[in-house]
């Protein structure tokens, strides 16, 4: 076969090729050196995306930081986070453990005050702060308004009727034959005139006392040794914890006195314990 004819059957095939891929809607593609297709005629390669010279991706912000109490909250964190704020002047009140709108008032305060989101709610970094500037709470501090849950009963408090009284705890229980029939707040004397610790009987009740020692009034006093009584002190419920008796027991709650009073008897027991 000569050349001239292999040559011109191949022209043949080729154009045969050629119009069945027009027949079919296919294109053809041109064939590179390297045996690569190249791509149709009109359309480039997808090449990756390449940062534009002088620009940087904007970093992502940080989360916020999270919230650990916020209004109407309650519990014992939230005691504690007040009796912080009042350390430093931002809450006068007593602790309640409930986070109310005077809480968030002053929690929004403090955070003004260095330089914080104004929020309202204790989120970690002012968590963080207020622990820097405060000191544990201790728990008179936490439960400066009183209600401190009462001590576990002296063992001498479980038989007969006893005036248990706890220095732990700031409480008062009237007991009878190991039965909690009452419980108040009371406070002390202070270190120059202390509460005398130990067992004692009431041996005078006097219901409308003065002291002659000090002529201040002393009702529903019960008195137990010496010059010492538990009685009322208006004082106490005015002031709380921010004064102390001359080594008395004062009572602040005037129902519950009045009724103590009323029930107890000259020869019950006077137990003060720490």
């Amino acid at each position: 076969m000569t050349r001239g004819l292999i040559s011109r059957r191949r022209t043949a095939v080729g154009a045969a090729l050629a119009l069945a891929a027009l027949v079919g809607g296919c294109k053809a593609a041109a064939v590179e050196t390297d045996g690569k297709a190249s791509p149709p005629a009109g359309k480039e390669p997808k090449r990756s995306a390449s940062p534009t010279p002088g620009h940087t991706a904007k970093p992502t912000p940080p989360a916020p930081p999270k919230v650990l109490m916020a209004q109407g909250a309650r519990g014992e964190k939230v005691r504690g986070l007040q009796a912080r704020l009042r350390q430093l002047a931002w809450f006068f009140q007593d602790p309640t453990g409930t986070y109310g709108s005077s809480t968030a008032k002053a929690v929004s305060g403090f955070q003004g005050k260095r330089g914080l989101p104004r929020t309202g709610s204790v989120d970690t970094v002012t968590w963080q702060r207020l622990l820097s500037m405060t000191h544990e709470p201790s728990r008179f501090e936490r439960y400066s308004g009183g209600g401190i849950p009462p001590a576990k009963p002296d063992k001498r408090c479980l038989t007969g009727r006893v005036l248990c009284i706890s220095k732990s705890t700031r409480t008062l229980t009237w007991m009878v034959d190991g039965t909690a029939r009452l419980t108040t707040d009371v406070r002390f004397g202070s270190q120059y005139t202390p509460t005398r610790d130990g067992e004692f009987p009431v041996y005078w009740k006097s219901r409308h006392h003065v002291s002659t020692l000090f002529h201040t009034p002393m009702p529903y006093a019960m008195f137990f040794s010496g010059g010492q009584a538990v009685h009322y002190s208006s004082d106490f419920a005015a002031r709380g914890y921010n004064g102390a008796s001359h080594g008395c027991v004062n009572v602040r709650d005037e129902k519950k006195i009045a009724r103590l009073f009323s029930e107890v008897q000259k020869g019950d027991k006077v137990v003060i314990y720490k």
